[in-house]
């Protein structure tokens, strides 16, 4: 787990469960492996309009992101997948890791997060590395969103 992440948590009282596995890139790869804990499944998605602001939507891992209704939503013309660079340089994060838990390290991020998921019983998302998932209850998740310094917004995709 991220050093940062793990001191985060636990400065803000947020419990969890930690389960290690080898690494996974892709939601496809993460399914076996994730269908093994007891949580929702979830993916993010970092993502850049055409005004050069951040979004990390955090949804669940088998819905599709249907962006012409998230652009109408945002009020955005265009809204693509930001860079590796300005992954890393926005949230401290390279491609295959990403995850609700980058916020820690946002700048100028808004985090979009699934109603599905807001609402789950628990949800799974990788501590900022791809080779564990991080399991966190309905009550932490939302004490995490809540201690973040950033805009969030809990919404309806798909």
């Amino acid at each position: 787990m991220d050093p940062a992440l793990k001191k985060y948590l636990e400065n803000h009282s947020i419990k969890y469960q930690i389960y290690n596995h080898p690494a996974v890139f892709t939601v496809a790869e993460a399914k076996a492996i994730k269908e093994k804990f007891p949580a929702q499944h979830a993916k993010c998605l970092f993502l850049k309009d055409d005004k050069g602001k951040f979004y990390l939507v955090g949804m669940k891992a088998d819905k599709r992101l249907d962006t012409k209704a998230l652009r109408k939503y945002l009020h955005v013309e265009k809204l693509h997948f930001a860079s590796p660079e300005e992954l890393k340089q926005e949230l401290n994060l390279t491609p295959g890791s990403v995850s609700i838990f980058g916020m820690i390290y946002s700048k100028n991020t808004i985090l979009l997060i699934d109603k599905e998921v807001w609402e789950a019983k628990a949800v799974g998302f990788h501590p900022n590395i791809n080779t564990a998932t991080l399991v966190i209850d309905n009550e932490n998740l939302k004490r995490y969103c809540n201690s973040l310094n950033c805009k969030k917004e809990v919404i309806e995709i798909g």
